[in-house]
C-alpha cells in the first residue's frame, strides 16, 4: 500500500475530509506524468505532488475550494500557457475527489483560552475540528490530533453543514467573521461568545453593515446553554452541549 493511500485511509478513519488530486492525463511539455497524485486537507498540502510550481498551486487552491463545497468530485483541464501563464506548451487534466467528510464538523474562530478548552473537549467526541486564528503561537498550543486542523488566517470559509463558533480576541475581530458567516444558509449553526449586551451591539453593527435580517436571525449569541460559570472549561461544556443539541435535533 502506498504512503499516500495509507494516509488517506487513516484520515478517513479519523473522520477528516481530504481531497485526492490525480493527474489523469498529460499532453505536451508538462511538469509531471499521468498518475501523479497529491493529498490536500484543510491545513494545506499533506503529501505527494502533481508537478510543483503554478500547476500545484492552482490545484491546491481548487482542492481547498472543493473541501468547502457540497460537491465530491471535480475534473479540470488546464492549458499551461493559456490558463496558468506558463511557458510550457502542454496540457494537464486533473481529477479531484473528496474523501469524507465526517458528518459533524465544527469550526472554531479564535485559538484563545476558551477556544483551547472547547477544542480539547470536542476531541473527546466524534467530530472533526478546524481552528482558525492568525496567531501561529496560539494555534501551536493546540494538541496534535488527526481530527484537528489548524488554519492560520483571520477568515476561512467552513464547508457546508459545519457548525461555527466565533470566539476571537474580541468584538472587533468577531464582527468581520460573523459578517462572512451569517449569510451562509448552508451552515448548521453560527454562534458567538459574549454577553447579552455584546449581542445587542453586534446585531446593531451587523445591520449597519448591510446584513439582512434573515441572515442576522441565524446568530446565536451568547453561544452555549445556560449552565456552568465563566471559566474556559465550563464555557466549553456549555458550548459543546449546545452543539450536541443542534446536531441531535437535526438527526432525530
Amino acid at each position: 500500500m502506498s504512503e499516500l493511500l495509507r494516509a488517506l485511509l487513516q484520515r478517513a478513519d479519523a473522520g477528516l475530509s481530504t481531497v485526492s488530486v490525480t493527474l489523469v492525463a498529460a499532453r505536451g511539455s508538462v511538469p509531471q506524468e499521468a498518475g501523479a497524485r497529491m493529498l490536500v486537507g484543510a491545513e494545506g498540502l499533506l503529501g505527494g505532488t502533481v508537478g510543483g510550481g503554478r500547476v500545484e498551486a492552482r490545484a491546491l487552491s481548487e482542492a481547498q475550494a472543493l473541501l468547502q463545497s457540497a460537491a465530491r468530485t471535480r475534473c479540470v483541464t488546464w492549458n499551461l500557457q493559456r490558463d496558468l501563464g506558463m511557458t510550457c506548451g502542454g496540457e494537464v487534466t486533473l481529477y479531484f475527489e473528496r474523501v469524507g467528510p465526517p458528518p459533524w464538523q465544527v469550526v472554531i474562530f479564535g485559538a484563545g483560552h476558551c477556544a483551547q478548552a472547547l477544542a480539547h473537549l470536542l476531541l473527546t467526541l466524534d467530530c472533526a475540528i478546524t481552528v482558525v486564528d492568525p496567531r501561529a503561537d496560539w494555534l501551536n498550543r493546540l494538541p496534535e490530533h488527526p481530527r484537528l486542523a489548524r488554519v492560520e488566517a483571520e477568515l476561512w470559509s467552513p464547508p457546508a453543514g459545519a457548525s461555527a463558533v466565533v470566539m476571537t480576541q474580541g468584538h472587533r475581530t468577531d464582527l468581520p467573521v460573523l459578517r462572512a458567516l451569517l449569510p451562509r444558509a448552508d451552515l448548521r449553526f453560527v454562534g458567538a461568545i459574549g454577553s447579552r449586551s455584546k449581542a445587542v451591539t453586534l446585531a446593531r453593527e451587523l445591520r449597519e453593515s448591510g446584513l439582512e435580517e434573515d441572515a442576522l436571525a441565524r446568530l446565536v449569541c451568547p453561544v452555549g446553554l445556560p449552565v456552568g460559570g465563566d471559566t474556559p472549561a465550563e464555557i466549553a461544556v456549555s458550548v459543546t452541549a449546545q452543539l450536541l443539541q443542534v446536531r441531535d435535533q437535526e438527526t432525530a
